[in-house]
């Protein structure tokens, strides 16, 4: 059984005549329909290439990714560290836990805040664990 012939039906005009086949063990399989082996028939559309306004589309989504997933949290940082370094002695500040107490210490490395007056309670905290300035907002 060495030559496997493939029947095929193709839809068109012509019925079950249009497609000529050969056998499908070979290495080279040649399968036409009679419309493309016709001279007179109309062409074939192309496949579509890549073209130019493609690769600005491309570039625009880059440039739109970079600012949503990049220059936003770094903005947000960089304000979030200009508030850390403008904040003083006295400041009523909020952690990012939700605790509010007063600056009563300000180190390189910690943050002192005095939580409760009556029990004169203080914490000590990482400059990066404050959340806002409580008393430096406008309402």
């Amino acid at each position: 059984m060495k030559n496997i012939w493939v029947l095929a039906q193709a839809s068109g005009k012509e019925g079950a005549s249009d497609i000529l086949s050969t056998p499908a063990g070979r290495q080279q399989t040649e399968t036409m329909t009679k419309s493309q082996a016709d001279p007179n028939s109309a062409p074939q559309p192309r496949p579509r290439s890549f073209n130019p306004g493609q690769f600005i589309l491309l570039g625009l989504m880059v440039v739109v990714f970079y600012v949503l997933i990049f220059r936003g949290p770094r903005k947000k940082q960089q304000q979030h560290k200009k508030m850390v370094q403008s904040l003083q002695k006295n400041d009523k500040v909020q952690t990012i836990g939700g605790i509010i107490g007063t600056i009563v210490d300000i180190r390189d490395d910690e943050v002192t805040l005095k939580v409760d007056e009556s029990n004169n309670t203080k914490i000590k905290v990482v400059p990066s664990a404050i959340g806002r300035n409580v008393s430096r907002v406008k309402e």
